[in-house]
């Protein structure tokens, strides 16, 4: 049997040498820290999908700076890729909808939050970054 495919997108968003990340506050990894972003619907591209999410999930408009890493996850019930795009914020104060709880970290700090298998690897990108 075939796994499903999904697409989705992530906003590494960044103030100088912190980055933001959100709990999840829902379903199988309730709890888990992951980069804050969701599925991309017909008609979009990645870009307008990561600005629509990032508005409808913490209430704030974003800067798409560039790609940071695509990543592909095999979750038990479906095939991810992931698209993740640094940004910034440019209006709005990341006001929590969805997500449990949220944090500032740096690269170093990082091994501290329970992260989503998939976003393991942006940390990693993160910290040969910093």
């Amino acid at each position: 049997m075939e796994r499903k495919h999904i697409e989705v997108v992530a906003a590494v968003i960044h103030r100088g040498n912190e980055y933001f990340a959100t709990q999840r506050g829902y379903g199988d990894y309730k709890g888990w820290w992951e980069f804050p972003g969701g599925k991309i619907e017909a008609g979009e591209t990645a870009e307008e999908a990561l600005c629509r999410e990032i508005r409808e999930e913490l209430h704030t408009d974003i800067a798409v700076e560039r790609l940071l890493v695509t990543v592909h996850y095999d979750y038990p019930k479906f095939h991810m890729t992931m698209y993740c795009y640094l940004c910034h914020v440019v209006h709005g104060e990341l006001e929590l909808v969805e997500a449990s709880d949220s944090c500032w970290f740096t690269p170093s700090d990082a091994p501290r939050l329970r992260w989503l298998p998939s976003d393991v690897e942006v940390i990693e990108v993160l910290r040969r970054l910093s």
